[in-house]
This record gives C-alpha cells, structure tokens and sequence, in this order.
C-alpha cells in the first residue's frame, strides 16, 4: 500500500495537470471580441442565425491611394483598440450597379461604399476554439474585372460555415486602378513589371489567410482558392502564378479560366503581354494629357474609372511570367486538386443575334477554312437554329471550352479532377426567364437561395443542399464524394465522364467533346 505522502504527491499532480489542462483549453476558446490579426485586434458578430460569427471589413493590406495608387499592396496600417467588423467595407471603384441582363439586385453590389481604398475581406467561422483547424474556402468574386466586391448577397458565407468551413471572401482592384500597365510604373516596381495589380492584391489576401485565419479557427495548411467568371479566371491565374505557391491546396474554377484566345487567327491571344498592355497605358496618359505617374496619382479615382480601359490581367513577367496556358502545358502551375465546370446557358447573354446568312457569313470570314466545319457543330441553317448556335458558341468560346480545357491540361498530369455541368433552369418568376444563365449556379454552390427573389421548388433547395455539401466535402478533402450522395466521378481526358447538376443529379458524359475539342485545338494559340 503507497505511504500517505506519496498519495498526496500524486493527487497533487493530477489536481495541476487538470487544472493546467482546464487553463490550455481556456486560452483556446475565441473571444470573438477580441481576435488578434496583422494590424490590431478585430471584433465579430454574430450571424442571423446564431451558429457563426461574421467578422466584415477586415483590411488585409493598407490603402491603395496616393502614393500607393498602382503598386503592389503594401503592408496594412496598424490601429489603435479594437476594430469593430459588422459592416461591409467599400467595393472596389466601379460604376454605380444597376440591374442588367438576368443580373438582378441580389447579383450586384451595395449602391455605397465605393471607394479606392478597397483592400478588405469578409469572415465567417462557426468554429469555437482556434485549434479546430477548419478547411478553408476564399472566394474571389466576378464581374469582368470591372465590378463586384465581397458583399454582393449571394456571396454570403454563413450557410458554408454552418457546414464546418471557415468562408472568407475579399474584394480587390479592378478597371483602370487594377490592371494599368506603364513604363514608369515597370522601371519603379520591385517586380519591373506593371499591369496585375488587382492579381497581386488577391495574393496579399491569400497571404493574409495563411498568416492569420489560425485565429478564427481555419487550418492554414488546407485553403481551397474559389471563383466565378473573372474570379474563375483568376483562381486559374493565381494556380499559373509562382508568386502564389504554397498559399492553397485546391482550387474551384466555376464558368471562367482565360486558357483560349476568343478569336482565331495567327496573331489572336489570350492575354495581352507587358509591352502591349504599357501601350494601352500610354495611349490613356496621352488623352488625359498627363505626362508623368505623379500627373496620374493626382487625377481622382472616379474620373479614372469612367475611362475605357482593356481592364484584364496580362503576361507581365512577374505574377505571370509566361501565357497561363503554357505554364499549365508544361506543368510548371502550383500543385492542386480541381473542381471546374460551367452552365448550359452561360453563353445567353447576346442580345440582337444574326440572321442566318448574315451568321454564316460572319463565321466564314472569322474562321477562314474553319468555318464549314465550325458550322457543322453551330448550324445556321434557318434563322431559329442560327439564334441557338449563336448563344452555344458563345458559351462554348467563353466558359465551356475554357473549362474543358483547364480539366483536360490538369487531369492529364495525374491530379484529381471534378467536373460539372450546371444545368437547373433558375424558376424566372416577375424577371425575364434566362435558363440556367452564367452566374446561376452561385447561390446553390453556396446554399444561399435565400438571397434570391425566385419562386424556388423544393427541388431547388435540395439541389443547393446538395451542391454546397458537394464543394464543403471538396473543400475538406479535395474530393466531393462522401456517403448518402451521388458518386461524382473523378473526371479523366480518356473517359471525359462529370457530373450533371439540375433537376436531377447524375453521372454523365461531355456530350459535346468534338466542338470543344475543335474550339481548344484551334484557340490555344499560345505556343
């Protein structure tokens, strides 16, 4: 039997490694009054429905003005107390949103704040202790590189951290502020190039999710990089870019990916490279009759952005230092699993489509030899089909082939593939009826109807159910599949087998190989 002193030594030691145990476990939990990121201390609220905390308007780089207009993002400034985040920061400088095409009121941005000092990103966790190590989603939005921002309500990302991610989204330069190139800028820049700035500023924000989302509970070794349209094309371009390794491990390109020229012929290209984007630079310089960046530092950031400017990334170098189609072909891009895939209406955004003949004579003289066989697969052969065609071809040079050839370039180095095809007709309801149009399948991705002034069915709440468990299980795990769904097939070049999302969720085949491949094999101009 052990003497009484050595029973109390014990206990002892057990009351302190509880109580050691009980203090660890205290220091964990997350005041989310209190959360400690780059720059100061951040406070959360809760969201609508209690289960997570929303954190809004965090800066994760220090105003891009003055002296900072068309440089790289710089470190953010510190503050003093607690910054309180329960309000959306300002979009990036944009025109005033107003409802066009199928894009309604819950597809745009608030009406204010829009200002240049835009360089902020949104957060909702559920997690409770900051050692949960949550997978991690960010979000780049859309909007052709000329609008959108972080606060665009079907954005929100309450229902994915409800499912056990931790969501963030950020905004970031666009039109003329974002992807202005100019000697003087290349020859002041660390980089010597000029141009990405909107893409730079996506990697500070990435940056800023590794070194700091550990606070809010998120694993800063499983981050997923997501986006749609000009986010698409972003997510692919941050994947071609060596100024983003090691900042995510996979990678949801939804409806974009900037791989094809739009146009044939020997002198089409993607992108435009360093020298030609500082051109167009030059060109705005000259009409605005300033003669030095100075000049233009001073102009204010809402004339700038009323000007007509090709606003887009380039090939400058730097964050892109080849075309992103031969950084993919020859398997230089960061690793990464994919989920990619478009919509059967992505291309119903033309308005007053051609006749017939004027159609085929439009694609004869574009396409050269081409034409007849392009023809074959969007026939004009009376005015009703030419209107179809038309929109699938749009859909298929825009999004589809695009998409297509993304799974194709990434499947064929031995990395895991998913891809869909969106094809759920969004119930019209008072708005004119628009099929299962580009950026339509954001709000089931997300599970976020809600936002959406639609006589929904039930079947499309059991389609976002579904598809949002979908990209949660991808985002864990870089695969879809998990018990209680339908199996989503890993897609592979020789089977080319994805995973229909509509009305009813099935496996099937890319039904239209043969155009895509016409459109890839005749678009990939970058040698």
């Amino acid at each position: 039997m052990p003497k009484p002193g050595i029973i109390l030594s014990i206990f002892l030691l057990f009351f302190s490694s509880c109580k050691t145990d009980r203090h660890d476990q205290q220091d964990a939990l997350i005041n989310f009054d209190q959360v400690p990121v780059e720059g100061g201390l951040v406070a959360g609220v809760p969201g609508k429905e209690g289960k997570v905390h929303v954190f809004k308007g965090i800066p994760y780089a220090a105003a891009p003005v003055g002296e900072l207009r068309w440089k790289a993002p710089a470190p953010v400034k510190a503050w003093e107390g607690v910054k309180k985040c329960d309000i959306f920061a300002a979009s990036a400088m944009q025109p005033s949103p107003e409802p066009f095409y199928m894009w309604t009121e819950e597809f745009l941005i608030p009406k204010a704040p829009i200002d240049e000092d835009c360089l902020y990103l949104n957060i909702w966790t559920g997690a409770k202790t900051v050692d949960e190590r949550r997978p991690v989603v960010v979000w780049v939005h859309g909007g052709g590189f000329t609008s959108g921002s972080g606060s665009v309500p079907i954005y929100d990302g309450e229902a994915m951290a409800e499912k056990g991610v931790v969501f963030v989204n950020i905004n970031y330069r666009l039109g003329i502020l974002g992807f202005f190139a100019h000697p003087e800028l290349t020859r002041e820049s660390a980089g010597n190039a000029s141009g990405n700035y909107g893409l730079m500023d996506q990697i500070a924000a990435l940056k800023w999710v590794k070194n700091n989302i550990t606070a809010f509970g998120g694993d800063p070794e499983n981050i997923t990089i997501a986006g749609q349209s000009a986010g698409s094309v972003s997510v692919v371009f941050l994947v071609a870019s060596p100024l983003a390794k090691g900042l995510f491990q996979k990678a949801i390109a939804q409806s974009g990916a900037g791989l094809l020229s739009r146009t044939p012929g020997p002198e089409s290209a993607a992108l435009l490279n360093l020298q030609q984007a500082e051109q167009a630079g030059m060109k705005v310089a000259d009409e605005l009759q300033a003669g030095s960046i100075a000049r233009l530092r001073d102009i204010p950031a809402g004339e700038l952005s009323k000007i007509r400017f090709p606003s887009h990334p380039i090939i400058d170098g730097y964050v892109l230092p080849e075309s992103p189609a031969r950084i993919f072909r020859e398997n230089k891009e960061n690793e990464i699993s994919l989920l990619t895939g478009w919509n059967e209406d992505d291309g119903i955004v033309i308005r007053g489509v051609e006749k017939a003949k004027a159609f085929e004579r439009s694609i004869l003289t574009q396409w050269a030899a081409a034409g007849p066989e392009l023809l074959g697969f969007y026939p004009a052969t009376n005015d009703s089909v030419a209107a179809i065609a038309q929109k699938h071809l749009q859909r298929d040079i825009v999004f589809g082939a695009q998409n297509y050839t993304l799974a194709n370039l990434v499947s064929s180095q031995g990395k895991a593939v998913y891809v869909y095809r969106f094809t759920r007709e969004v119930p019209a309801g008072q708005y004119e009826d628009f099929g299962a149009f580009h950026t339509a399948e954001v709000p089931y991705a997300y599970n976020n109807l809600k936002f959406m002034d639609r006589p929904f069915n039930p079947i499309d709440y059991q389609l976002a159910d579904l598809m949002s468990s979908f990209w949660v299980n991808f985002i864990t795990s870089g695969n879809p599949n998990a018990d209680g769904l339908p199996e989503w097939p890993e897609y592979h070049v020789q089977s080319r087998e994805i995973m229909v999302l509509g009305a009813q969720q099935q496996k099937g085949m890319i039904r239209d190989t043969l155009s895509l491949n016409f459109l890839q094999e005749r678009l990939m101009v970058e040698k």
